[in-house]
């Protein structure tokens, strides 16, 4: 009998932290959107698919926002007047009544501005109410910005509140996964297309409660079953190896200017400690330790490799990349390199225990960026296709090797029809079926594979095999920086002992939600302005935090922007190409 082909399929949950500090306002509410679209669809195609194996993996900081919106939601559902328990997030807020419609001009445009922040032709455009309420909404606001003073109030008039209220329904019914969609209450919805009373609207709360409610203790079975493996990313997604030293960006980017600072202050304590952390928030929540931890980026280094296997860990991954680095850095055959079947199995560094997989980013950008435009089958077929293409070429030692297809799991679904549900149905289906294939998980592939020991590890990321997206250009620098800056403020106030234990506990939570990866990954000319000043705005508050819990003024230069933006990056910025 033919030997088969070993192929995980992980998908990575993630996103930062959006609240001010741990009771305050959520700044972007792209938790619980992508919580009641994909985590909840990507759930459901592994509901629908038993035989279906994948790697599932989540960031600590993300799982803490879901328990946080799940914990308000509950209490508005329990509240007899649903002005009586405020949302701390301002977009859900509107759509529960606990707050009011802006009258502000200037409120009222963020608002409809907020409500544009999808992917218009799939997300707006399918729905003609939507769209038409969006394109008048656009003209009203075009003739007010045009008009004098009087005509200004005339055409405000028209705004009326009920516009929005449709407005934030329409929203909230785009932003609801396929999975979610064919229920009679969403249909009726839809169906009515205007005039959303408050009742409508507590409707809608309570279908995103209860989708949102539901989307750990689905994937918990899913694990307990066997079907899934979960996996585990350091606790508030720091880059570790750039958090160890910055000497650690060198191997990928030689040339690549350095902050101009010393290394983050006590940085690989800093590193376990989010280790730390994010193993007791895995434990809290799937009730066992993770076998396998994807690094933030899939950001490696031999540090960071010896850091996991201090912890135990059995597995990790990072990009093909710095699989093509690290080959040549331990001069490995160089045809194994140009066909790639050096690429389709696990490594070891020296005698540490941690198995290091290597994504194939061919694959796993026909996914990210490709099959959104193709038909839904013909792209599952051509996946498929390209695995058996492997399969024959490694031959009889199929299942001594493996295929890694790791991408995000959450940002590329809107950019497909139906949120990628055909797609994903057809793909599951075709390679569960698949004779040549052996879907599995890394956990349980580490148990048959034999790994390949390297003496050297070129530390890179996912993303072009380099640190490049977080440090080594002028703004995201500044933001090391500044980061430095407030640590080793930090650290003096804590060596003076001028903090109690319970204060030290809280510096520790808000200095790693500074130390998380996204910050960085925003700053720079390529990106949006719009969303650029998101997140340069909400690092700068995070950092502001940082010195009030130390009862210090926050210094003058967090009061000005790190970057502007100004690029068109592609699918928003969210997901970088690689292949």
């Amino acid at each position: 009998m033919k030997s088969k082909l070993k192929v995980v399929l992980c998908w990575h949950m993630h996103q930062p932290y959006y609240r001010e500090g741990p009771n305050g306002t959520f700044h972007l509410p792209w938790v619980y959107l992508h919580g009641i679209k994909d985590y909840t669809d990507m759930a459901k195609h592994l509901e629908n698919h038993p035989e279906m194996a994948t790697v599932v993996n989540f960031s600590p900081v993300l799982l803490e926002q879901l328990d946080q919106y799940v914990e308000e939601l509950k209490n508005y559902q329990a509240s007899e007047s649903h002005k009586t328990n405020p949302l701390s997030d301002p977009l859900l807020s509107v759509l529960a009544g606990t707050a009011e419609i802006p009258g502000k001009l200037e409120q009222k445009k963020r608002l409809f501005e907020d409500c544009k922040r999808c992917y218009a032709p799939r997300m707006i455009e399918p729905y003609p109410a939507f769209d038409q309420l969006m394109k008048s909404m656009e003209d009203t606001f075009s003739q007010i910005e045009d008009s004098n003073s009087e005509n200004k109030e005339f055409s405000l008039e028209s705004l009326e509140d009920q516009k929005f209220h449709d407005l934030v329904v329409w929203y909230h019914l785009a932003w609801l996964g396929h999975s979610l969609k064919g229920s009679k209450q969403v249909t009726a919805l839809f169906e009515k297309g205007k005039n959303y009373s408050q009742d409508d609207r507590k409707q809608l709360i309570t279908i995103i409660y209860e989708a949102l409610s539901g989307i750990i203790p689905r994937y918990r079975a899913l694990a307990d079953s066997g079907q899934i493996e979960l996996s585990l990313t350091p606790y508030a997604h720091p880059i570790v190896p750039l958090l160890n030293k910055f000497e650690n960006m060198k191997c990928s980017s030689p040339e690549a200017p350095m902050p101009n600072c010393d290394d983050y202050p006590n940085g690989v304590s800093r590193s376990e400690w989010h280790m730390e952390k994010g193993i007791q928030s895995f434990q809290h929540h799937f009730g066992k330790k993770p076998e396998g931890v994807w690094l933030s980026e899939g950001g490696v280094s031999e540090d960071a490799i010896e850091m996991l296997d201090k912890f135990d860990i059995s597995w990790t991954a990072s990009g093909e990349q710095v699989w093509r680095n690290t080959c040549h850095l331990n001069q490995m055959d160089s045809e194994e390199i140009h066909n790639k079947k050096a690429l389709f199995k696990p490594y070891q560094y020296k005698d540490h225990g941690t198995q290091l997989y290597f994504r194939d980013d061919g694959l796993s950008d026909f996914i990210g960026f490709e099959y959104s435009h193709w038909n839904a089958d013909d792209a599952a077929q051509n996946f498929v296709e390209n695995l058996q293409n492997i399969a024959d070429f490694v031959g009889d030692d199929a299942d001594q090797q493996v295929v890694s297809v790791i991408l995000d799991g959450e940002n590329a679904w809107e950019y497909y029809h139906d949120n990628g549900y055909y797609f994903l149905d057809a793909l599951y289906q075709q390679m569960s079926q698949c004779e040549e294939i052996e879907v599995t998980t890394f956990a349980k592939a580490s148990e048959s594979v034999t790994a390949t020991k390297v003496d050297r590890i070129c530390a890179g990321s996912w993303v072009y095999g380099s640190f490049t997206t977080w440090i080594g250009q002028e703004d995201k620098n500044r933001a090391w920086e500044y980061l430095v800056a407030a640590k080793k403020d930090c650290d003096e106030v804590v060596a003076a002992g001028n903090l109690s234990k319970d204060e030290i506990l809280e510096l520790d939570d808000q200095l790693a939600i500074c130390e998380g990866s996204d910050w960085f990954w925003w700053f720079g000319d390529y990106n949006s302005s719009g969303s650029v000043n998101d997140f340069d705005e909400l690092y700068r508050i995070q950092l502001k935090k940082l010195y009030t819990l130390i009862d210090k003024v926050p210094p003058e230069h967090l009061d000005h922007p790190i970057s502007v933006g100004g690029g068109d990056a592609e699918n928003s910025g969210t997901m970088r190409r690689n292949a």
